[in-house]
């Protein structure tokens, strides 16, 4: 997939509200494991959030880690996105 080349580096969170405290890490690489998170991630039509920053950050975490307190409030503007991104296709079915 020739626009994947870009990717450096990708995580993926998982939530689950009434059983986690905060999200955990269940991937995350640089290079080709990047490119192969975000491919799965489109496999699977699962929402690409991108932000430099951010991702800096959750690569040093380890698989299965709680983001730790200091990520919770740019990792809520990644569930508000993925909240209104999922309306607005809900929106579009209707």
């Amino acid at each position: 997939m020739k626009d994947l080349e870009h990717i450096k580096k990708a995580a993926a969170l998982k939530y689950q509200q009434n059983a986690q405290n905060a999200p955990k890490i269940v991937a995350s690489g640089k290079g080709m494991i990047a490119q192969k998170i975000v491919e799965r991630a489109k496999l699977f039509d699962i929402p690409i959030f991108q932000n430099e920053a951010l991702v800096n950050s959750l690569v040093d975490l380890e698989i299965g880690e709680e983001i730790p307190p200091k990520l919770y409030n740019a990792v809520v503007e990644v569930f508000i996105w993925l909240y209104q991104s999922e309306k607005k296709a809900e929106l579009s079915q209707t």
